[in-house]
């Protein structure tokens, strides 16, 4: 068990000041540096493993919240973001951290002495010259649901490579044999678009399956709106030859698709079936209700958390970034034949 000497021989500071920080005494005066060497090599040497008990007044480990959520965004899909903000505040507190939130790389940067790392939540405006900055101000970094600089930060994220794989084998195991896909475009760094997993995931595994037909059509944001251009550029498109089945990349776009299939006649899942990924809770409430896959964002958050502490502890590990895999709620636009 780690004690305040130790911490205060390692830090280079006296015990008192390491007792009186940990203790969160209200009157003690300390620059940010200091505070987060004391804290790092705290939890270096396991301090809090024995210290961290319910109703204590010590102080905890400090992390920083960074969400980077554009205010535009459908309300649809804020919701998204909104509740795995939720998950992984819990599984801050839940690990026994304090959080600040952060909303601008440059007001995280410039306060990063005061953290021992963050986690990262949305990729609006990212760019390569913040996150580098981000980087050399606050190495220890895990983004959720994204992975914009795999060489700088690690990443949890759902694994949509194998959720669409399941998908197609889902639809070929049931018989359909014409099977598209609707998506929107993929996260975007310095204005360069970079190709959405789920897309790419489809376009390798139909062709593995050898599927009959498999038309794409995949532009645009992942909200409502978009899924209705979709959903009326299908229609335009395939309306003599409608694919049997779609696996569809968000819920906010199958929304917008069933809206326009359901304006033109075109019943779900009678004419064309439909798998949807992220088992929002719109999922349950269209019509029909959505066959969607479940991403399980409190696994997200606490393998974030793990990964975060494992790199404070080990901050010239190599970076690692982990998938969590994804389960298919059925509900009734797609059931097994």
């Amino acid at each position: 068990m780690a004690t305040i000497k130790e911490i205060a021989a390692k830090s280079g500071y006296s015990p008192a000041t390491v007792s009186r920080l940990l203790n969160n005494d209200p009157n003690l005066s300390i620059a940010p540096a200091t505070r987060n060497k004391i804290m790092t090599i705290a939890t270096k040497l396991g301090y809090w493993d024995n210290h961290q008990r319910p109703g204590s007044t010590e102080v905890r480990p400090t992390i920083a919240l960074l969400y980077r959520v554009s205010n535009d965004d459908e309300q649809l899909q804020d919701e998204y973001f909104a509740y795995l903000k939720d998950a992984v505040m819990k599984a801050i507190d839940e690990a026994g951290m304090q959080v600040s939130v952060f909303e601008q790389i440059d007001d995280l940067v410039k306060h990063a002495s005061s953290y021992q790392g963050f986690i990262g939540l949305g990729a609006h405006q990212l760019t390569m010259s913040k996150l580098n900055q981000l980087h050399d101000a606050l190495p220890n970094g895990v983004f959720v649901d994204i992975n914009p600089a795999p060489e700088l930060f690690d990443s949890v994220r759902p694994n949509l490579e194998l959720t669409v794989y399941d998908g197609l084998k889902r639809l070929c195991q049931a018989g359909y044999q014409r099977i598209g896909f609707i998506g929107g475009v993929g996260l975007k760094v310095d204005g360069v678009q970079q190709p959405d997993a789920r897309e790419t995931a489809f376009r390798e595994f139909s062709g593995m399956y050898h599927l009959k037909e498999a038309p794409v059509f995949a532009e645009g944001p992942f909200g409502v709106k978009n899924g209705y251009r979709l959903g009326k550029l299908v229609l335009d498109n395939c309306r003599d030859n409608m694919p049997e089945a779609f696996i569809v990349a968000s819920d906010t776009l199958s929304v917008g698709v069933l809206q326009a299939f359901n304006e033109e006649g075109v019943i779900v899942p009678r004419d064309v079936a439909i798998i949807s990924i992220n088992n929002s809770e719109v999922a349950h409430y269209v019509s029909p209700p959505l066959s969607s896959y479940n991403i399980n964002q409190a696994t997200l958050s606490r393998m974030a958390i793990k990964l975060l502490q494992d790199l404070i502890l080990h901050p010239q590990r190599p970076h690692v970034h982990l998938t969590v895999n994804t389960d298919l709620v059925i509900r009734k636009s797609f059931t097994d034949k």
